[in-house]
């Protein structure tokens, strides 16, 4: 894993397991964690990482329910985890088939997954909420469905960056699941609003015109 710096006090860390890439925003009082990771020994990792950079009490927002988003959220212990309800529903009602499935298509992960303990978020993000770091607020959204029914996107605002989780993938197609809503995640692509630096949930850095190309692709798979 590599720290990239976007702006002062935003970074995205890439993974090299699923093309994965989180991120972190730092102000002055305390840091938040864009999703945690795919397992608990994947968040181990970026929590020590993380502690490198700071030693801010750390908050952590989950963008959506899908497992290698938030099963590293137990190596973090107590903290606060902001997610959309839809979200924390699917995390406590589908992780374990999510584990299931994915145990069963690549067996190397079983082990991994099966001593990932499930945190659920007990922070709402209903549409917009807005957290305050200390010398930078952070706005969370809830645009609609997309990716999956329950994606928020992490906005900086005075950094110019937007941290978009799944709803944007670089390097690959978007992944349409049987939980995506297409015809409405091509709208919320469009509500994402101006952003110098997007950061997908797997893949570098983007910009909106590749934003933009992502969404007329998903348009034309409507």
């Amino acid at each position: 894993m590599t720290w990239l710096e976007l702006a002062d006090g935003v970074f995205a860390r890439r993974h090299a397991d699923l093309d994965l890439t989180l991120g972190l925003v730092l102000g002055t009082e305390r840091c938040l964690l864009v999703d945690t990771g795919t397992d608990a020994g994947h968040g181990a990792e970026f929590a020590e990482a993380v502690r490198e950079l700071t030693a801010l009490p750390w908050s952590a927002v989950i963008t959506h329910g899908h497992w290698d988003h938030h099963l590293g959220t137990s190596a973090f212990g107590p903290l606060p985890v902001w997610a959309h309800p839809a979200t924390a529903a699917e995390i406590a009602h589908g992780t374990a088939a999510q584990v299931a499935e994915w145990s069963a298509r690549e067996p190397f992960r079983a082990e991994r997954l099966a001593r990932s303990p499930v945190v659920v978020p007990d922070r709402e993000v209903l549409d917009r909420v807005e957290l305050d770091l200390g010398g930078r607020v952070v706005e969370l959204r809830h645009l609609g469905p997309g990716h999956t029914p329950g994606d928020v996107v992490v906005r900086v605002p005075d950094a110019g960056v937007l941290f978009a989780g799944d709803l944007v993938e670089q390097g690959a197609p978007p992944a349409v699941g049987p939980d995506a809503d297409v015809a409405s995640w091509v709208g919320v692509l469009g509500r994402l609003g101006a952003a110098d630096v997007v950061v997908p949930g797997h893949g570098n850095p983007v910009d909106r015109a590749f934003v933009e190309a992502q969404r007329a692709e998903l348009a034309a798979r409507r």
